[in-house]
């Protein structure tokens, strides 16, 4: 346990070490890394979606000249 005095104003921090590490800083550290760790995640989640967008609209653009080629033909058959 730490030793305070009339000067210090800081609360006394139970997680201080003996060993003089600050406890809290290697937990900020720790989560500083777990967070960059979830936005570099996010990022991959994106980027894969990303791709996945492009095959889609590809995808819906040739569904669409299907439907407009068959549309155009019926409309001819119907005009006859």
């Amino acid at each position: 346990m730490t030793t305070r005095t009339s000067t210090d104003h800081r609360p006394a921090n139970p997680l201080d070490g003996a060993n003089g590490i600050d406890m809290t800083t290697q937990e900020n550290t720790q989560m500083l890394i777990y967070e960059e760790l979830a936005r570099s995640r996010i990022r991959e989640l994106h980027h894969g979606l990303d791709g996945r967008r492009y095959v889609r609209r590809a995808r819906a653009a040739r569904r669409w000249g299907r439907l407009a080629t068959w549309a155009s033909r019926r409309s001819g058959q119907l005009s006859r």
